[in-house]
């Protein structure tokens, strides 16, 4: 278990990297899953997509958001512009996004993505 703390740890201080470009950003430790459409990296861009155009790309957890954008990291790469569908466990978050920044690490890549659409209250800060 020390080894998944310290590599838990390094992955957090990662995204807090690129967090520091979202200056709105607040931390948050949400597992989510994210999914890409079958075939096509890019989406609709209009959130047309059906719900059978999607395949599970990789779960993970965000580790900063704002009312427009998540931060997380991932061991599979995306690229500028690709869509993902973003989804909470209990689908309170079920929004796709397009990747606005990306880092790329050994073994891992950091990305920010922007919802293409307004999702209300998923955010609240007091």
């Amino acid at each position: 278990m020390p080894s998944q703390a310290v590599a838990r740890a390094l992955e957090s201080e990662m995204v807090s990297r690129l967090a520091k470009f979202f200056p709105e950003a607040s931390p948050l430790r949400m597992p989510i899953k994210l999914s890409r459409i079958l075939g096509n990296s890019r989406g609709t861009g209009d959130g047309a997509a059906g719900e059978s155009d999607w395949v599970l790309f990789q779960e993970t957890v965000i580790e900063y958001g704002t009312s427009q954008e998540v931060l997380f990291a991932i061991d599979r790469p995306l690229e500028f512009g690709d869509h993902v569908l973003v989804e909470s466990r209990d689908r309170s978050l079920h929004a796709e996004a397009s990747v606005v920044a990306v880092q790329y690490h050994p073994e891992r890549t950091v990305v920010a993505v922007r919802f293409l659409k307004p999702v209300p209250n998923w955010i609240v800060k007091s």
